[in-house]
């Protein structure tokens, strides 16, 4: 059995807490979750956490007579591949905190999460633990939990630029959902990082506003937007940023304003910043044109036309050349790369810069063919090409 207990909901400490649970191996997460729930009697769980389990054995959580419990995928256990997680029902918390607060800092781990499940390319095995963020409190909670634990970290929005390792990730891979959207005027935007970039992009084009039309062909989030700095079609994500919030690893919250920030193509600060950790927000400042729903309609027409949106891929894998005025996409067909396969990974013969995922490639099939078409340009058009895609390792 492999429970994974809130310390701030019990009043027994938590090694006292094990014998009666009949535990063994217990992972350094200590967060309750708050859904999926249901309601059990002492009595009751003790027979299912435990083969041992007499009625003389009491169960060392004061406070409440009945426990809130949590099914958790991919832990093993002596039922069905579960794990429960406990918390008390009755309002208890940490002295002096209020309760609502408790609420927002709970928590949901899980183990072995497959990182395919979470990349747009299909690639990556498991993380060793998991969890969803949807405020910026969880945030703050899970940045904690890792630095205790000394975990490596990584804060992922839709996958849809990340190459993950085939052994996956030996850390927490936290999943931002804080997706909120408010308008701060009726041309300014204020985004939660999670927030669906596409969905941005449709919005402000809708409301007749400017400079995020090409953001509803990007497949990925606020944060990673801004991260990466996307654009398309003559747009970018800095060129309509007014400023950003963000956390850093020590639990700061900061906010750069635009002039304080230097972007080029495919890179922001936060790239190389020290003490980042993540993105929690975005403002926007766009400006109106009756058109903009009208462009928006046509850039996505053209997309539908040139890309393979239908296959499994992290969008364009290489940045345009600065050397030439020709696209990476048209110099990788100039060398003749469309169609090309290794493993189960294939230059797209419907544009040379996606490279899809057709027969259940590993992230060493994906990794190969991209060296493959950098050796072939390199050799055959005398152009060096450069990722634009993140690789994630292992450790």
């Amino acid at each position: 059995m492999l429970p994974i207990i809130a310390m701030h909901c019990f009043s027994c400490s938590y090694p006292e807490s094990l014998p009666h649970l009949g535990c063994g191996q217990i992972p350094p997460i200590l967060s309750a979750s708050k859904r999926p729930t249901i309601s059990i009697s002492r009595q009751s769980l003790l027979k299912w956490v435990s083969p041992t389990y007499t009625h003389t054995q009491p169960l060392p959580i004061t406070g409440s007579s009945r426990v809130r419990i949590s099914w958790i995928p991919c832990l093993p256990s002596r039922k069905g591949g579960m794990a429960v997680a406990l918390a008390a029902t009755n309002g208890l918390q940490r002295q002096g905190e209020p309760e609502e607060s408790l609420e927002e800092e709970e928590l949901y781990f899980v183990e072995g999460k497959l990182l395919s499940e979470l990349s747009t390319w299909g690639i990556g095995g498991p993380a060793k633990y998991f969890v969803e963020l949807h405020t910026e409190p969880q945030l703050l909670a899970a940045l904690r939990c890792c630095h205790k634990h000394n975990l490596h970290f990584l804060i992922l929005g839709r996958g849809s630029n990340c190459l993950f390792d085939d052994r996956g990730f030996d850390g927490c891979v936290m999943l931002n959902q804080i997706n909120f959207i408010e308008k701060i005027n009726p041309a300014t935007y204020r985004v939660g990082s999670g927030y669906a970039f596409n969905l941005l992009g449709l919005q402000c084009s809708k409301d007749g506003f400017t400079g995020l039309e090409f953001a509803s062909g990007i497949p990925g989030t606020v944060g990673g937007a801004v991260f990466m700095n996307a654009g398309a079609d003559g747009q970018e994500t800095a060129d309509v940023l007014k400023s950003v919030e963000v956390i850093m690893v020590d639990g700061r919250r900061r906010v750069f304003q635009r002039p304080e920030l230097t972007f080029s193509y495919r890179k922001s600060p936060f790239q190389g910043m020290q003490h980042f950790a993540a993105i929690v927000a975005a403002t926007f400042e766009l400006k109106p044109l009756p058109s903009s729903r009208q462009h928006q309609k046509a850039y996505l027409e053209r997309r539908y036309k040139t890309q393979p949106i239908s296959e499994r891929s992290a969008g364009c894998v290489f940045r345009n050349p600065t050397t030439t005025t020709h696209s990476a996409g048209a110099i990788i067909e100039q060398a003749g790369l469309k169609g090309v396969m290794l493993g189960g990974a294939k230059v797209s013969e419907v544009h040379a810069n996606f490279l899809i995922n057709v027969e259940k490639s590993t992230s060493t099939d994906m990794r190969s063919l991209i060296k493959f078409v950098k050796d072939q340009v390199r050799e055959k058009v005398g152009v060096e090409l450069h990722e634009e895609i993140l690789y994630v390792p292992y450790n």
